[in-house]
């Protein structure tokens, strides 16, 4: 299957990254969504005009992981990714939609930048938001997460 490669750089969260477990070929694999916000320029002098481009991007296993501890409304990052065609007929109707996978995730953030804003998201009530309720099953191996890495279920 073709895909095209996506790159949205300076980008800031527009809100916590949301986790959740899904089964997967080697069992339960973590899955991610994060909503990503950047800013281009057009134009020059008084006719200079900003415009902003949300992407809803998904994020698989240790990667997914990574990015529900680490990252919170308003992190700075990079994301490099892939887009493919999620089109499907609904009703008799054609849906057609656009899915977005995270492959790179560059965290652009200080060390202190990224404790103050946890801290201050604990403060506020919102620390565990973004965690998962529960646990997958198992022990957590490197080996399984290794496994549960390349393993990537069909977008729902």
């Amino acid at each position: 299957m073709a895909f095209v490669r996506v790159e949205q750089r300076n980008a800031h969260l527009a809100g916590t990254v949301r986790l959740d477990w899904v089964n997967g070929r080697d069992g339960k694999v973590a899955r991610a969504s994060l909503s990503a916000i950047s800013n281009t320029y057009r134009g020059s002098g008084e006719q200079r005009e900003e415009e902003a481009t949300a992407i809803q991007w998904t994020a698989w296993g240790r990667q997914a992981e990574n990015a529900a501890a680490f990252l919170g409304k308003g992190s700075h990052v990079n994301i490099v990714g892939r887009v493919r065609n999620n089109n499907y007929d609904k009703g008799g109707e054609s849906v057609y939609a656009m899915a977005f996978t995270a492959e790179e995730i560059d965290y652009l953030d200080s060390r202190a930048d990224a404790d103050a804003r946890r801290a201050l998201g604990d403060a506020d009530g919102q620390g565990g938001e973004g965690r998962s309720e529960g646990k997958p099953p198992g022990n957590g191996s490197a080996s399984r997460t290794r496994k549960a890495r390349s393993a990537e279920p069909a977008h729902a």
